[in-house]
């Protein structure tokens, strides 16, 4: 463990420990952005804006006032911005002049992108090192505390929690329904820490949009741009936020796997595995995909051996970009369909997910009984494991119970009747939710 991981507290990030992670920048050169680069960002907002205050210029570019006021001075030095007077004695104003504002739209016609001062790359590499989900301590303790409210089958939790902290890819599979999907997503219950995520990143001179709220959750919005002028807190063009969890499935595509460009906006944007850094990244049915499974696993074999992905800029060439994911992936295809013992191999841990036996169905079908405010009864269940599953062998699966209660609950309301099942609403949900054997089209 490098020696920045260490100064982050072991179970939670604290605001202290970010700060001293990712001090606010005091200077343009702790920001790490070149004289111009940062001139042409400022110079973009205020054409967006029109007349602007310095406080109002610190938000909207997260640069404290020292470093604006520098930029500020450079500009107005060049005869790109004039100052206006203050309305009412206020803070005085900025607008861009005529040279300005073609050095504006110069910038963007070269890059869109028009938000906070994104950070150098080599800036963020470091951030991501230290933040790295596999420095991260997973322990039996750990593990079952963070799943004693689900019916997880024997075992399962002694397979899953020694391969979350490894540091190698996780295969997991099994019949679709047995719970898959549904326990990737609460393994991110095992990191309760907040991290740093960037609002852009830039590469040379191109930006790439990185914080993405499908997947990124602030833990705080942080919202206060008086406060951008001092300095205290963690750089601002970092959002604390919760360790994402980024799923993709049979929509994936290679191009989705590589850096995007927007030709109207000039604007590029991270791709998922990017977006998914320091946290969890399962690419769920696979085999599915319009793409070979071979090919989506091919694109694996550098990223998981080097801990490093290489991203393309056009015609820029490829450059290395950090690769600390935990990387999932889930499927109910056979293994040995999708790939070979020697690939397969490569992939570290391959985990089985089956069927339920009557006791943890049981438990489940009380849980979801509970959640829908249901009373339990217990001959309902009989009826249903006797007379249903063991009488037509059907498997049992974790979404039976939650599916087969609601279809249940659908015929209840549609005749109006009060929020208690029996058995005959029972076996007509099952019949709508089973193709019955022996039916055709």
């Amino acid at each position: 463990m490098n020696d920045l991981a260490m100064k982050l507290d072991t179970n939670t990030a604290s605001t202290d420990s970010l700060a001293t992670l990712a001090p606010r920048p005091r200077t343009l050169e702790e920001t790490g952005l070149s004289l111009n680069f940062s001139a042409e960002l400022v110079a973009k907002h205020l054409y967006h804006a029109g007349v602007i205050t310095l406080n109002q210029l610190s938000e909207r570019t997260a640069l404290a006032g020292p470093v604006l006021e520098e930029l500020v001075a450079y500009l107005r030095k060049e005869a790109y911005v004039e100052m206006l007077g203050g309305i009412d004695g206020g803070a005085p104003r900025y607008a861009l002049t005529d040279r300005g504002r073609a050095l504006a739209l110069d910038a963007l016609s070269r890059s869109g992108y028009i938000g906070p001062a994104p950070v150098p790359l080599k800036e963020y590499a470091r951030i991501v090192s230290a933040q790295s989900v596999h420095q991260r301590l997973v322990t039996r303790t750990s593990m079952q505390t963070a799943f004693a409210d689900l019916v997880l089958q024997d075992g399962l939790l002694e397979q899953l929690g020694p391969a979350i902290h490894s540091g190698r890819p996780i295969f997991i599979y099994g019949p679709a329904g047995s719970g898959k999907t549904y326990i990737a997503q609460h393994l991110t219950r095992m990191f309760d820490d907040s991290i740093l995520i960037p609002h852009a990143i830039v590469m040379g001179e191109a930006v790439i949009q990185f914080y993405d709220p499908v997947y990124h959750h602030p833990v705080s919005r942080e919202a206060d741009p008086a406060g951008l002028m001092l300095a205290e807190g963690h750089d601002p063009r970092y959002l604390r936020c919760h360790r994402p969890f980024v799923m993709s499935g049979g929509e994936l595509t290679l191009d989705m796997l590589e850096l995007s460009y927007d030709p109207s906006s000039k604007q590029y944007q991270a791709p998922l595995q990017f977006k998914a850094n320091n946290g969890l990244y399962l690419i769920d049915d696979l085999g599915r995909q319009r793409v070979d499974a071979v090919d989506i696993l091919n694109r694996w074999i550098v990223p998981m051996e080097e801990r490093r992905d290489f991203l393309s800029m056009g015609a820029g060439g490829h450059f290395p970009v950090p690769f600390e994911v935990v990387l999932m992936f889930s499927t109910n295809l056979a293994p040995l369909d999708l790939a070979d013992e020697a690939f397969l191999r490569r992939l570290g841990y391959k985990i089985r997910f089956t069927y339920l036996n009557p006791a943890e169905y049981e438990t489940i079908w009380r849980q979801v009984c509970k959640a829908r405010d249901i009373d339990f009864n217990a001959e309902i269940l009989q009826h249903l494991l006797e007379e249903l599953y063991k009488k037509e062998q059907v498997p049992m699966l974790p979404c039976h119970p939650r599916d087969l209660i609601g279809l249940a609950l659908d015929r209840v309301r549609y005749q109006e009747g009060s929020n208690e099942l029996t058995i005959d609403d029972i076996r007509a949900s099952w019949k709508s939710y089973f193709i019955q054997p022996g039916e055709t089209g």
